[in-house]
């Protein structure tokens, strides 16, 4: 009776918590140049490096297993690289010499939050930093004194730029509630922030002209909308101009009016041989070339009037950002609009526009991002994993140079990047979860208990099991880790036909049982067995795949293994004989989740169908994302003639377009719109559903799947039917890669009511009706969540039928 411990022991090799080196490649975080574009600069892995160009030794100047080192900024004079460290615990501002002759030097202490990318004034004095509360910090390097300019009351400041002379500071921030933000300067002179651009217009990216004449910036000022081809409604696109701001009021316009001129020729004042020529007069026949003029040494800028002095540069609308500017010449990203659930309409591009000619080329097409060097003559471009330098002119798209990053390795100590993860994940939930009480839990005691774990730590899972354990304390729902660096082996690929196999037990043969209808009008649900020219049918037999012999002792989907990417043959048959079979071919899928969903969409649809006459239609969505949105759009407008409806978010992994959803599905008529020609009129507003609803649920309904249900119930669009959601709608955000390429989602924005009450995390969205799906009755091939949604909604138009109203007499409009 008596209990005793016991102690066990797993020896293992230790091979993950080995030394070894690594490549850092995977790991690249952000990228720079030197000033004149000899060197690239990467953070990656947490190291700070230098790359050449064509010649040399790439250089790693941090060497810190144990740190987190990022957003690397070289000076001025080329001589020290900026960046972010947590080597000492928290996120502080260092130095380093660019040759890595001497180690980091820290330059700040205290912090307690997150930073961003510091940023040298052009004289080498100051450097500013923002951090994750909105704040801009200016650093003087001389005294170390460190000053907050700034704090914005909403986001983050992430385009904070120095003028040329190195006295005034441009950034944007939002300062109301309508989210729009506007361009500010901050003067070093007074330490006084100016608005200077309408705070009505949203303004961004500000840029300085090299000469310190003009401040650039992109602002979204175009607003002739896409129309929407499914309903009469509007989304913008290629809505941002880019914009010249007048500093002083004697600044010419940088714009101006372009006009062919006579150029004048002085005659000479004496002739001489042509044999003999002056030298001076040589010299003079020579065409002039005028420098670019120097910066201005002290800038000064007229604040009066000055969100008044602005010229649109002479490019057309489209989606700017990353906007650089260099003497003579401006440089920006062009992208395509965001589609949810498929790629861009165009590659993003990377495009010079010249001054002089007014002319816009492109530089470099399929770009991710890039970096300018200081002196305006090239820029680093990212295409994919692959970086290139090329000449920051309108003939750059020539130019192109492969900048190698193969030297980028780290000497990788696992339990220093351990120890360093763990606290970077207690940081972030630190500075961004929802509420700084931590649900009243003390965190730091929960620091102190959990990480004396780390010493157990044997695999990189292992972290992620401690570091999840951790963070359930605050007893929140979303609350992810996920990858690092360990693999995970991949799963073969399986030439899937769409369909079922079952064993014919006397025969010892399979034959196929059930073939997925799909819908080959899509590519997503294609259904290789009912594509054209597939001559197979349920119950065929199958008796060979690609000339292996299948018989009943063996697995199909052995010899369907890896053969996802080619064409698959099967030899078939009516009966378990090769006599009289044939071979067909067809295209795989590798994965039948699609055609699987679509088929219990399809079934249920049918369901409700024929239950109801036709009368009731059904959307079934599957998530708050890609998939649920694409489904609404497709299902909801061909059935907006039913008399009522069934919205079913069962097993809806959430997402964020819940919100459009519910705008669309409250819409209520105020008038019908009848042409000559038709006899059934048009609702005003579009797409008005104007029969009863209710809406499905359960344990599965999750994230934005419970805020779906929630404000169906508030818009009092009707009842709910099923059993009580998932209970989590505390967003999440990735606030950036760990340094092996883990990431950690923190709960960052939660949901109140429009009382100011926090609703739905922890308990989920209760049913008006409770209906369970039971075991016994799903066997039996029913559905009572369902079967009760149809009872409802039929009872419903019953009691009160809901249509249009008829069209109305012919207006008489003659005096009689």
């Amino acid at each position: 009776g008596k209990t005793m411990p016991i102690s066990i022991t797993v020896p293992d090799d230790g091979l993950a918590r080995r030394p070894s080196r690594v490549s850092a490649v995977g790991n690249i975080e952000s990228y720079d140049l030197s000033p004149k574009g000899e060197r690239a600069l990467f953070s990656a892995r947490g190291d700070i490096f230098t790359a050449p160009i064509e010649k040399g030794a790439t250089r790693n100047l941090t060497h810190s297993s144990g740190a987190h080192d990022k957003w690397p900024s070289w000076s001025p004079d080329g001589s020290q690289i900026a960046f972010i460290s947590d080597l000492s615990g928290e996120e502080e501002l260092y130095l380093v010499p660019q040759d890595g002759s001497k180690p980091p030097q820290q330059i700040t202490s205290g912090g307690s939050a997150m930073r961003y990318q510091p940023e040298w004034s052009a004289d080498g004095k100051r450097i500013a930093f923002g951090d994750k509360d909105g704040k801009i910090f200016v650093v003087t390097l001389a005294d170390r004194k460190m000053t907050e300019i700034v704090d914005a009351p909403r986001n983050q400041i992430r385009d904070y730029t120095w003028s040329p002379s190195g006295s005034y500071l441009a950034f944007s921030m939002a300062t109301n509630g309508n989210g729009m933000a506007q361009i500010h300067i901050w003067s070093v002179a007074d330490g006084k922030v100016h608005r200077v651009t309408d705070d009505m217009f949203n303004a961004v990216n500000p840029v300085w002209d090299p000469q310190g004449n003009y401040l650039y910036f992109i602002s979204d000022r175009e607003f002739a909308p896409q129309i929407s081809q499914v309903e009469f409604n509007y989304a913008t696109n290629r809505s941002a101009y880019i914009y010249a701001m007048a500093l002083r009021k004697d600044a010419k316009h940088p714009f101006p009016p372009e006009s062919d001129e006579v150029a004048v020729t002085k005659p000479r004042e004496e002739a001489t041989p042509a044999s003999e020529p002056k030298k001076e007069d040589s010299e003079a026949a020579k065409p002039e070339t005028k420098p670019a003029p120097p910066p201005q040494k002290t800038l000064v800028i007229d604040f009066d009037g000055i969100s008044s002095r602005v010229a649109r540069a002479p490019i057309g609308a489209d989606n700017y950002g990353g906007l650089a500017a260099k003497p003579g010449h401006l440089l920006y990203f062009v992208g395509p609009a965001f589609y949810y659930g498929r790629q861009g309409d165009r590659p993003a591009q990377l495009k010079i526009f010249s001054f002089k000619d007014r002319k816009e080329t492109t530089i470099a097409d399929d770009v991710n991002g890039y970096a300018m060097s200081n002196d305006g003559s090239k820029v680093l471009v990212r295409q994919g994993p692959a970086f290139s330098l090329f000449d920051a002119t309108p003939q750059g798209d020539k130019t192109k140079k492969p900048v190698s990053t193969a030297g980028l390795v780290v000497d990788r100590v696992p339990a220093e990047e351990w120890n360093q993860i763990f606290n970077e994940v207690w940081r972030r939930y630190r500075d961004w979860f929802y509420v700084s009480n931590m649900h009243g839990y003390d965190w730091v005691a929960l620091r102190e208990q959990y990480q004396p774990l780390l010493k157990y730590v044997a695999h990189r899972s292992d972290l992620n099991y401690v570091i999840s354990e951790m963070i359930s304390e605050l007893t929140i729902q979303h609350a992810y880790i996920e990858g690092g660096d360990f693999q995970i082996p991949p799963r073969p690929r399986v030439g899937l036909p769409g369909a079922r196999f079952e064993l014919d037990k006397q025969s010892g043969r399979y034959r196929i049982s059930k073939i997925f209808e799909g819908e080959n009008e899509e590519d997503l649900y294609r259904s290789p067995l009912r594509e054209i020219g597939v001559n197979v049918k349920v119950g065929d037999y199958v008796l060979a795949i690609d000339g292996d012999e299948l018989k009943g002792n063996d697995d199909p989907y052995r010899l369907l293994r890896n053969k996802a990417d080619n064409p698959v043959s099967l030899t078939v048959n009516s009966k378990p004989s090769m006599d009289g079979s044939r071979i067909i071919s067809y295209r795989p899928v590798s994965d039948e989740g699609n055609l699987i969903y679509l088929d219990w969409v399809a079934h249920n649809r049918q369901k409700v169908e024929e239950a109801t006459g036709g009368r009731v239609g059904y959307i079934h969505i599957p998530d708050m994302g890609a998939n649920g949105i694409r489904e609404f759009i497709k299902w909801y407008y061909p059935q907006i003639n039913k008399e009522a409806l069934i919205v079913d978010v069962r097993a809806n992994g959430g997402g964020n377009v819940s919100r459009m959803l519910i705008e669309r599905l409250r819409r209520k008529l105020l008038g019908v719109n009848y042409s000559r020609t038709d006899t059934i009129g048009n609702t005003y507003p579009d797409g008005v559903f104007i029969g009863p609803m209710v809406a499905l649920l359960d344990g599965n309904s999750a994230s934005d799947g419970d805020i779906f249900p929630w404000m169906f119930r508030e818009a009092g669009l009707g009842q709910l039917i099923g059993k009580r959601s998932w209970g989590g709608v505390v967003g999440i955000a990735n606030r950036g890669s760990l340094i092996d390429g883990g990431a950690i989602f923190v709960p960052g924005s939660a949901l109140a009511n429009k009382n100011g009450e926090w609703i739905i995390e922890g308990h989920g969205v209760d049913p008006d009706i409770e209906v369970d799906n039971d075991p016994k009755s799903e066997i039996a091939g029913h559905d009572p969540q369902l079967e009760r949604g149809i009872a409802e909604v039929m009872a419903k138009i019953k009691d009160h039928p809901v249509k249009l109203p008829g069209r109305p007499p012919a207006p008489v409009k003659t005096t009689r």
